[in-house]
């Protein structure tokens, strides 16, 4: 009598397909979403074949131009393209925001696992803290913070900028991976590691980080949109990127305010990117959580 073979199980190349298939498939807006973002990204990481011009070209013949072939997007009061600018700009908000995300996030992260590990004095000193930083406005805390530090640029991002944005980030985040690590630290394999004399350092990252990732994931994605949002204000209000570099906040303030009834153009499609940008980093991180959490899955 012929054995039956079992079935071939998939490629990892397969399978990656197949939960690409499924996030489409479940979330089509989370789809379009992360495709903005793509496409955002591309065009900040490609901006020197992408724009026309450029983005610190002064052209004073072309001062405040309309939208026109020439110029998708009109010029500012200095002749400079602004569809050329914004999709600098693009790069300047991904960058601050992708590595300000990632900095809060990850250094939030540690804190919540280990006040969840440790818990007793450490967990209540560590909360306290947390509490302290929660009671401040995002915006006042990156304020402080920036106006503390002062700028310091490295490979074209101003580190400190990054610091200021990601400082507020950290006990939002803290907050929630505690809450989930706090059930994983009771499980039983945590005790056995524990019985087996294995280090803190090891439970924590074999045991429980991998376990807290899919949160951790979906508060990465949500906070670039926040930090991207940050970044702009703080560039509004003076504090962040500086004249000429390309920035969406920037582009907002300074000599736009003195010509939005002229040109309009000048504060319209800044305007736009930020908001189509943030829009798209909720929208996709709110479909990725939704993917990722069996609560939420029918």
């Amino acid at each position: 009598m012929a054995v039956a073979s079992a079935p071939a199980l998939p490629s990892p190349v397969g399978r990656r397909r197949a939960a690409w298939l499924d996030f489409i498939i479940a979330q089509p807006l989370g789809a379009v979403a992360l495709f903005v973002v793509l496409v955002m990204a591309l065009a900040a990481i490609f901006a020197d074949v992408v724009a026309p011009y450029d983005p610190l070209e002064i052209d004073w013949g072309a001062m405040l131009s309309a939208p026109s072939m020439e110029h998708p997007f009109g010029t500012d009061s200095f002749g400079r393209d602004i569809f050329t600018r914004v999709i600098y700009g693009a790069r300047t908000a991904l960058a601050i925001g992708l590595l300000s995300s990632l900095i809060g996030c990850t250094l939030g992260a540690a804190i919540g696992i280990a006040s969840a590990y440790f818990g007793g004095r450490v967990d209540m000193v560590v909360q306290r803290l947390v509490d302290m930083f929660l009671a401040f406005p995002i915006i006042v805390l990156a304020l402080v913070v920036v106006a503390i530090l002062g700028r310091l640029p490295v490979l074209g991002v101003d580190m400190n900028l990054v610091l200021a944005i990601a400082v507020p980030i950290v006990p939002k985040v803290a907050r929630v991976i505690r809450s989930s690590a706090l059930t994983i630290v009771t499980m039983p394999y945590i005790d056995a590691a524990r019985t087996a004399g294995y280090s803190h350092l090891r439970i924590i990252l074999r045991h429980i980080a991998p376990n807290v990732a899919a949160p951790y994931l979906i508060l990465l994605t949500a906070f670039i949109a926040q930090a991207i949002l940050l970044e702009a204000s703080l560039s509004f209000l003076g504090l962040g990127v500086t004249e000429p570099t390309p920035a969406w906040g920037l582009m907002l303030s300074g000599n736009a305010s003195d010509f939005y009834r002229e040109a309009p153009w000048m504060i319209l499609f800044p305007g736009l990117a930020i908001s189509l940008a943030v829009f798209a980093f909720n929208l996709f991180g709110d479909a990725l959580r939704d993917w990722l959490d069996p609560k939420f899955k029918t």
